[in-house]
């Protein structure tokens, strides 16, 4: 018996393969439903009110549950929360959950591991032959520290819910990625004045070419990496401009080598006046801000939307081959240990157009090689000597990604998903038709 943590994206691809393939477990959720931050009414969502898909729908969902033809192409937030909802349903995954549960600790024993889990202020320890960690990577927020003491309001974009708290208010946006610049848009519809604090250059992308979602294009023809980083560069060019014609730093990088923002009104809004660029910060005092140019301006309000920090609390962190100086653990495919054949990381993973089936197929790779490890396949023994010969490798497709601690479990989603698939080919090519795929007797165990 496995123990899945989270059911969230991840979480459920993780049960529905473990379910595919016959592999009994047990899920732990800290929420009283599926969907993660998915669902906003999870009290641990770091979602806000007008959050969309920034991938479209049909790059995103599971292959053998697509969304409906009546979903937008970026869904809403709560379209996205009910498709987790119906995709649990549709499968029968809840009955494998125990919902409203904290994990406290998982701790290694001699053979399997020892999980202690919280449920209304009762604990009870379980005993399982594997761990599958999918709790997500976007729930602790990474907020460096001011320069300085600020006396107004103070927040992190994962305590945003809606843009009333914006009303009336001088606002300053640190950050510029993705969730930056929507609450940005959505901050120019309520306060005084919007402010963008950018440290670094971004590469821009419009949401739609042609009435198309972008990441629907560029597939038919594959190019050279670095062709395609300049033909796609300059369409980009000529359908959005450089960022510095709108006030922000030019990428001293090339397009693909850090997640790109896919955005196009906070450019507008930029041009229009109603958000103005600022440099990073340089200096807080009171509700004065000073910027690295030397500039001055009052706030009321400043929302950091700077990121988030691996975190697995749960778990010791030599368990998880992370070493200090490395911005993630350093795993095979981002999801094998080196030493131990009974931990697997399931979602540790981001690339540009992965969506939910990358992380689909990385789920039934796991369940696959617990398959062969239960009968000690010769290809259980040729996939473990893969994971410690290539151990900490990246799968990078040659682009140069930035070294960046939010980029360390970054990947190059072909390359990515052409060694899963390799893998799963050769598992699947062993697997005995005649032998049950998993042994009925490994049982969940109360200790």
């Amino acid at each position: 018996m496995h123990a899945i943590i989270g059911a969230g994206p991840m979480g459920l691809a993780a049960a529905r393969q473990l379910q595919r393939y016959g592999i009994p477990f047990v899920g732990f959720e800290l929420n009283t439903d599926v969907g993660g931050l998915w669902d906003i009414a999870n009290p641990h969502s770091t979602m806000y009110e007008s959050a969309h898909l920034i991938s479209s729908k049909g790059t995103t969902a599971f292959a053998e549950f697509p969304m409906a033809d009546s979903v937008p192409s970026y869904p809403h937030h709560s379209q996205i929360g009910q498709y987790f909802r119906d995709y649990a349903e549709h499968f029968g995954l809840r009955q494998h959950y125990q919902f409203n549960t904290r994990v406290v600790r998982v701790e290694r024993l001699d053979r399997g591991w020892r999980l202690v889990s919280e449920h209304e202020g009762r604990q009870r320890e379980w005993l399982f032959d594997g761990v599958l960690i999918a709790n997500g990577t976007l729930h602790t927020p990474n907020q460096p520290q001011l320069p300085g003491q600020f006396a107004g309001e103070l927040l992190h974009s994962s305590a945003y819910k809606s843009a009333e708290i914006f009303a009336g208010k001088r606002v300053l946006v640190v950050g510029c990625g993705n969730s930056a610049c929507d609450i940005a848009v959505d901050a120019v519809h309520r306060a005084k004045s919007v402010d963008l604090s950018v440290r670094r250059g971004y590469h821009f992308l419009p949401k739609f070419i042609l009435g198309k979602p972008t990441d629907t294009f560029g597939g038919a023809v594959k190019l050279p990496r670095r062709l395609k980083q300049l033909i796609d560069g300059l369409l980009v060019r000529v359908l959005v401009g450089k960022p510095s014609q709108y006030g922000l730093p030019d990428p001293d990088y090339k397009l693909y080598e850090s997640h790109p923002v896919l955005n196009s009104l906070v450019l507008h809004h930029l041009g229009h006046g109603d958000i103005q660029p600022r440099g990073d910060i340089q200096a807080v005092n009171g509700h004065a801000v000073t910027f690295a140019n030397g500039d001055k301006a009052d706030y009321d309000l400043i929302l950091q939307a700077t990121g988030y920090k691996l975190d697995y609390p749960f778990i010791d962190r030599a368990e998880l081959n992370w070493p200090q100086d490395a911005g993630a653990p350093q795993l095979y495919l981002n999801v094998f240990h080196p030493l131990h054949d009974d931990l697997f990381m399931l979602g540790m993973v981001e690339a540009s157009g992965l969506g939910w089936q990358g992380r689909a197929e990385q789920a039934e790779l796991v369940a696959l090689a617990i398959v062969h490890q239960q009968y000690a396949t010769p290809a259980a023994k040729r996939l473990r000597d893969t994971v410690q010969a290539q151990v900490g490798q990246r799968l990078d497709g040659g682009f140069a990604y930035l070294k960046l601690e939010r980029m360390a479990y970054y990947v190059h989603k072909d390359s990515y998903r052409s060694a899963i698939a390799r893998h799963i080919a050769e598992l699947k090519a062993e697997l005995d038709q005649d032998t049950p795929k998993a042994p009925a007797a490994n049982l969940a165990r109360e200790s």
